[in-house]
């Protein structure tokens, strides 16, 4: 079992004007693949706090997994990854990329995604998109694939050569 935090960044759900849906459809989809989630924030996009929050999630929490979703659009106020990016020990540009390609296939508009993915210690932090429905469709895509990634990282696994 592998310990997650989940991070959802809104302005109007930090104010309690915007209920947080992704957030929760990113807990029910680890709660149901065995993840233990053992924190789940609501924040405003403020680079700073989310810096502090994912440094406490990866250094204090010891989470293995760190989710965010929320601020990785084109608005000024869309800090996600460059906080995120601002905590990074390593980049793991690949889950990103692989978000946002998968995206395309479902809409054009998954270019103007920022979202970043980056090794903090022993945490992965992935950057997941706003809406519920693109936060489902992206989760549910990387899911089998992060539990190979996390058993390497935590030193569970072994090697990724294929016989």
């Amino acid at each position: 079992m592998y310990r997650a935090g989940i991070v959802t960044l809104s302005d109007k759900g930090a104010a309690g004007e915007r209920e947080d849906v992704s957030g929760a459809v990113i807990r029910e989809i680890l709660e149901k693949a065995g993840y233990e989630v053992v924190s789940y924030r609501l924040l405003a996009d403020e680079g700073e706090d989310l810096k502090e929050e994912l440094m406490r999630l990866s250094d204090e929490v010891e989470c293995d997994l760190v989710l965010t979703t929320g601020g990785t659009g084109f608005s000024p106020r869309d800090v996600t990854p460059e906080a995120t990016l601002a905590v990074a020990d390593r980049n793991a540009p690949g889950i990103a990329e692989a978000i946002r390609a998968y995206s395309m296939t479902v809409t054009k508009r998954a270019m103007l995604s920022r979202g970043a993915s980056v090794i903090r210690g022993s945490t992965l932090i992935i950057n997941l998109p706003g809406s519920p429905k693109a936060v489902r469709e992206s989760l549910e895509y990387i899911l089998d694939t992060l539990s190979h990634g996390l058993e390497i990282l935590s030193g569970r696994g072994g090697d990724c050569a294929r016989k």
